[in-house]
């Protein structure tokens, strides 16, 4: 499992306690103002984990992000065990990635950019379904996955709605090697986000999602009263794309929250360690409810 690089909402408390936890956590450069910041946190997280921590930095390759070089600077001076990239091609970090012995993920949305991707040899795939929270894909978790087996026996990350124990084994079963969670983590004692909007994320279900591509230029899954309270209607126009992490766009979305389907799994804000341990029970009883039922299912198929 992995604890999904949240912008905003991503940060050491949450990377740290989900890698005690014995999951991989990650967190988005950009949810640093400046590169001192990521120094910062990269040290802290660093000095915490220790040498076999399980940890990941998330960064945005896309052209526009103007400080990306400076970020792929700490990432060679930290040497985080999994980089993942983002809204752009993974080529520019390959080489200082590889060249420290580390892993490079990268976030897909469909098969043409998962192709792409493993051109450019990638180790994983973070394979973005439709009910991810934030930039969403429109895919089926279970035809993403098993589309991209077709072509690619590397490590196989899958997302989109994933909440709960049970999910994580029906991705497991389907294919995948990980699953992404982010929204579950969202509402931790962890987590960055403020007080109201880890409150919505209990106090919300599934039909509080609105996919929208007027904030970023890129669809994504928002918490329907925070995008409209910002005075976003389903109409808006999209703006063109900018993901320079030097631009500061916390400014321009901190009031506007995402979340992804799987609100429904959570009833309260409580720890990672609480999280993880809830999820590895569901994941356990999900196997012995398949192990029951196979006999039954096969003779049934006869």
């Amino acid at each position: 499992m992995v604890a999904a690089p949240m912008f905003l909402v991503s940060g050491p408390d949450l990377v740290i306690a989900a890698s005690r936890s014995g999951i991989l956590g990650a967190f988005p450069t950009t949810n640093c103002r400046t590169t001192a910041d990521l120094d910062g946190w990269m040290g802290q997280i660093s000095d915490a984990v220790g040498a076999e921590g399980r940890w990941a930095v998330n960064l945005i390759t896309h052209r526009t992000n103007n400080r990306l070089a400076d970020d792929l600077a700490l990432v060679a001076e930290y040497q985080p065990p999994v980089v993942i990239t983002a809204l752009g091609s993974p080529r520019p970090v390959m080489e200082t990635v590889k060249g420290y012995g580390g892993i490079v993920i990268a976030d897909v949305i469909d098969l043409a950019l998962a192709r792409k991707a493993v051109a450019a040899g990638v180790d994983g795939l973070a394979c973005v379904s439709t009910g991810a929270g934030g930039h969403t894909g429109h895919l089926s978790p279970f035809s993403f996955v098993s589309s991209v087996r077709r072509f690619f026996d590397g490590l196989v990350v899958v997302g989109g709605g994933i909440a709960d124990g049970y999910a994580l084994a029906g991705a497991v079963a389907a294919g995948a090697d990980l699953a992404y969670v982010g929204t579950r983590f969202l509402a931790t004692r962890e987590s960055l986000a403020v007080p109201s909007y880890k409150q919505m994320v209990v106090d919300l279900g599934i039909d509080d999602i609105q996919v929208s591509a007027a904030v970023t230029g890129t669809p994504a899954s928002w918490l329907a009263p925070s995008l409209h309270a910002a005075g976003y209607s389903d109409g808006d126009t999209a703006p063109p794309r900018n993901y320079d992490a030097s631009d500061d766009p916390a400014k321009r979305w901190k009031d506007i929250w995402a979340a992804g389907q799987g609100l429904d799994s959570i009833d309260a804000v409580c720890s990672v360690d609480e999280v993880v341990d809830q999820m590895q029970m569901q994941y356990l009883s999900a196997i012995e409810r398949l192990q029951r039922s196979t006999p039954t299912a096969a003779a049934a198929v006869r």
